[in-house]
């Protein structure tokens, strides 16, 4: 496939992964291009692990259903990573009491 046919396949998969596991996440399209694309790397990577052969092509329904299932895997570790962050930015303590 070319760049651009990966570029397309991937903000699709990451769009589709960002569908089926929805939650907060602040992210912008771009963002979601590179979790699909590099869902969709994985994807391929794991395909070619267990032996399917023939994949690539980007109208082939495999190709579509093992990006969105990489990306979805993409995207559950980055909420993992993020999800012991703490906010930006630096959050003072009110004093009881002191306004409402």
């Amino acid at each position: 496939m070319g760049i651009i046919a990966w570029i397309i396949l991937g903000l699709l998969a990451g769009l589709i992964a960002r569908a089926l596991l929805p939650g907060k996440d602040p992210d912008g399209l771009f963002a979601t291009m590179i979790i699909g694309v590099i869902g969709a790397v994985i994807g391929g990577l794991i395909a070619e692990a267990v032996g399917w052969e023939g994949l690539g092509s980007f109208f082939d329904l495999r190709t579509w259903i093992l990006a969105i299932a990489g990306s979805a895997l993409v995207l559950i570790v980055v909420r993992m990573a993020r999800g012991g962050r703490r906010p930006r930015g630096r959050v003072i303590p009110r004093e009881p009491g002191l306004g409402s």
